[in-house]
């Protein structure tokens, strides 16, 4: 499933073609992707300009205008194409934009969304598991709305600080790893970025999560060193472009190329990276995940 870095890659390649551009005609090719469409979804999105095109954890959020929100996840196998407007070049006519897990070659009969824009410019999702959505919600509710209303904080933003995870963390006996990658307390980390910047810290995955904080709740060093490592390496991870697992291209048709500074993730048995650390990346499995950390540097 694309984590943070790959939905904000992608993101930043949509919003060019979509903001400040009107949709003239949307074509819903069946009633649901992994829920029902909403009511008359076509019908509310047509004839109406995109406004802004932001991010929320690992979904999208086109605000529209008229005062409803389109909030759309990826899925496992979701992807964006873009046909330009047709002065621009473009290679055969199509760039890719996100696919995450497998190779499914994008063939036309998982073309479930169409948008057509103003300009002659078309935005295509593309899903051949369907495990993606879509959903139109007031934009005035956007941040209470099912999908959010639960959710912590951005992990780029200004309410991620160590006060903020010491207070979230205190007294908690459950793995480290699990806390950070449950959604209420930080969004949009996943099973990638959570092994490393873990690695970066220095810190076990097995480790209790109460150990970001001391007995009257204030953050420890573990906890100082953490959040910075989570914010470095989301950074790192979307100037790369995001991490292709299979056949993901960014805006431009480009790879991501983060999984090649992987200094753990999909390492198990081979050497630590840590200078002078002479141990062996393992891989274990937590809450049904893989996780992969050197139980020598990682403590």
């Amino acid at each position: 499933m694309p984590e943070l870095p790959e939905v904000e890659t992608v993101r930043r390649g949509l919003e060019p073609v979509m903001v400040g551009r009107r949709m003239v005609r949307v074509e819903q090719r069946r009633p649901d992707l992994r829920f029902p469409l909403p009511e008359r979804f076509a019908d509310r999105l047509t004839g109406r300009r995109v406004e802004r095109l932001a991010r929320r954890a690992k979904y999208l959020i086109a605000d529209i205008e008229g005062g409803e929100a389109l909030i759309m996840h990826l899925g496992m196998s979701g992807r964006f194409t873009i046909v330009p407007k047709p002065s621009s070049p473009t290679d055969n006519g199509k760039e890719i934009l996100g696919e995450f897990v497998q190779d499914t070659g994008a063939l036309p009969a998982h073309d479930h969304i169409v948008f057509h824009f103003e300009d002659g410019a078309r935005v295509t999702y593309n899903d051949p598991r369907r495990f993606g959505f879509m959903d139109l919600v007031s934009a005035e509710t956007v941040e209470t709305c099912r999908h959010f209303a639960h959710m912590g904080v951005e992990p780029l933003g200004n309410a991620l600080h160590e006060a903020y995870l010491a207070t979230r963390a205190s007294g908690r006996t459950t793995d480290l790893k699990a806390f950070l990658l449950d959604q209420r307390h930080i969004a949009g980390l996943g099973n990638i970025y959570v092994c490393e910047a873990l690695y970066r810290a220095r810190l076990s995955p097995k480790r209790a999560a109460g150990c970001l904080a001391d007995r009257n709740g204030r953050p420890t060093t573990r906890c100082r060193r953490l959040v910075p490592e989570i914010r470095a390496v989301l950074a790192d991870a979307i100037e790369a472009g995001g991490s292709t697992l299979r056949d993901y291209r960014a805006a431009d048709g480009a790879l991501g190329y983060f999984q090649h500074a992987f200094q753990v993730y999909g390492r198990e048995g081979e050497p630590c990276l840590t200078h002078d650390c002479q141990g062996m990346v393992r891989r274990i499995t937590q809450a049904g995940r893989s996780t992969f950390f050197c139980s020598r540097c990682q403590r």
